[in-house]
């Protein structure tokens, strides 16, 4: 017992303890006390509740999964035209919020919204509205949330593609295979942990979100989460909610776990790794594979920001009632300490899983990268109600200082909430990239004399070098649109574009949202193109 519990261990326990806190919080308040609200609730709305989560998941789930999957396969084994530009580009549609995506459909083809405007501007008047598709509903939060979040699925799913060796593609030609059948006996299921990693992103991600459902007035478990703590202030509830929400995705994780378990995606082979030789397309298979890639593009991006541009310009005295310094320096700067604290833990803890092999601790990372599933205010709520117990019946009671002001209104409170919040996105990020290094490159290293710290920093590191970046990528996307969090838990009178696009649009605003909305998609934009070129490479 004492052998395993070596510096990794340790470090990786301490991580998942710290991560687990907020979240055990929730469970202990599932017990709690509730008002008369749950009672009232639980013989009318909470099946509706519980059944539109179900709805809205396996929708967003399905699309994401099609969408991420095809554009990743078309760019990785293929060449056609403009593919180079479409590999980076499709990452951009995840630098919109699925709050403001929601807001561009409805605003696009509402009665006399842009879509009439365009249409008066082309044809003259008519009665256009009746012609005019109406994006609302369910169908709207599914639209709005798969475009906004199906590059989960496609950054790891290309990045798995991207080290699957040509190898596996001479197999399936051997065999007889048909490309299909290649890709759907050979391709996919090797890509597996990293297409799993990216649905389970986005399966938390919608199960989370609040902007979107609430905009379209689709009741869920998250709408039903914020209702019972803002509008009858009852915490208990909400917690209550939390916790059906934990349990959803704990099944999920048991029963993925369970269905892999002794599958193995890595491939040995006499000749070693071998490049994939890219298949070039012409005619009409190359006119589907530009099409299909420009239209994801287009919807996922272009539609967005086009609609948020066009606000910006026809209401241009927006620009002057917002500091674009002052908010592009808050987001970065919360950004770029926030990646680095997640990105440093989460390499920690999957290394500290690797070479302890501890059952215990696998069990404390699987519950802790659930805090992604629980919605953003909630974190934050549980958070101040465990610092404020804390402080009450530790700190005080040891006679020290109340350290309420270290954490709740600070910059370091409201890093430690991101971290719960998207720990599970670095941590399941990163484990994709262990997934491809065979435990004997270890037992290799330890032969020749490396210790498992320089087997971690000269080895692991450099080989994770790629999924580090997309991880960074990830975090830093989610980190500028995270909206409840940052609302609850900054310090005085320091915003972001998302605080400030929500403040606009709370006061109704709508067409000032527009602005702080705009910058937001760009300071996303540059993060991916910036680093899309070492993050896409193909060798």
């Amino acid at each position: 017992m004492l052998k395993n519990l070596n510096i990794w261990f340790l470090l990786s326990l301490l991580v998942s303890l710290g991560v687990l806190i907020p979240i055990i919080t929730v469970f202990f308040s599932f017990f709690e006390e509730t008002s008369n609200y749950y009672e009232i609730l639980k013989d009318t709305f909470l099946f509706e509740y519980i059944f539109n989560s179900f709805i809205l998941l396996i929708c967003v789930l399905a699309l994401t999964f099609i969408i991420g999957t095809a554009c990743a396969y078309l760019v990785s084994f293929y060449k056609f035209p403009f593919s180079d530009f479409f590999k980076w580009s499709l990452i951009l549609g995840f630098a919109v919020p699925p709050y403001i995506y929601a807001f561009s459909l409805t605003a696009f083809f509402e009665n006399y919204g842009t879509a009439f405007t365009i249409l008066i501007n082309l044809f003259g008047e008519g009665e256009y509205n009746k012609y005019i598709p109406k994006f609302d509903g369910l169908l709207g939060a599914v639209l709005s949330l798969s475009f906004s979040l199906f590059a989960y699925v496609y950054i790891l799913s290309r990045a798995s593609f991207l080290y699957q060796s040509q190898n596996l593609i001479d197999l399936g030609r051997c065999l007889g295979f048909s490309k299909f059948k290649s890709l759907y006996s050979l391709i996919l299921p090797a890509a597996r942990p990293a297409i799993v990693a990216g649905l389970s992103l986005v399966a938390m991600e919608t199960l989370a979100e609040f902007g979107a459902v609430d905009f379209f007035s689709i009741n869920t478990l998250t709408t039903g989460i914020y209702n019972s703590w803002i509008t009858f202030d009852d915490l208990a509830f909400s917690n209550r909610l939390s916790f059906f929400l934990l349990i959803f995705i704990f099944a999920c994780f048991i029963i993925e776990n369970f269905s892999r378990k002794n599958a193995k995606y890595h491939f040995n082979s006499k000749g070693g790794f071998k490049q994939k030789e890219k298949i070039i397309l012409t005619g009409k298979k190359s006119f589907f594979a530009f099409t299909f890639c420009f239209i994801i593009f287009f919807l996922s991006f272009l539609f967005p920001l086009s609609q948020m541009l066009y606000w910006t310009i026809k209401f241009p005295e927006n620009l002057l009632d917002i500091d674009v310094i002052s908010l592009t320096l808050n987001t970065i700067y919360l950004v770029l300490l926030s990646s680095s604290v997640l990105i440093l833990f989460s390499l920690i803890s999957n290394y500290g899983n690797r070479v302890s092999k501890n059952k215990i601790l696998n069990f404390l990372s699987t519950i802790s990268i659930s805090g992604y599933a629980i919605p953003g205010v909630i974190l934050a709520v549980a958070f101040i109600t465990f610092i404020a117990w804390f402080d009450e019946n530790i700190v005080k009671t040891l006679g020290f200082l109340s350290i309420k002001k270290i954490f709740i209104g600070s910059i370091l409170g409201l890093v430690l909430v991101y971290f719960i919040r998207f720990y599970s996105l670095a941590f399941n990020g990163i484990k994709s990239g262990y997934e491809k290094i065979n435990i004997s490159v270890d037992e290799s290293s330890y032969l020749l004399g490396y210790s498992k710290q320089k087997t971690f920093l000269n080895i692991h590191v450099p080989f994770l070098r790629n999924s580090l970046l997309f991880v960074a990528i990830l975090i830093s996307l989610e980190i500028i649109r995270e909206l409840p969090i940052t609302l609850i838990l900054r310090p005085f009178n320091f915003e972001t574009f998302a605080t400030t696009a929500y403040i606009s649009a709370s006061e109704d605003l709508l067409e000032a949202a527009a602005v702080p909305s705009l910058f937001l998609i760009i300071i996303a934009t540059i993060f991916i193109m910036l680093t899309s070129k070492y993050i896409l490479r193909e060798k």
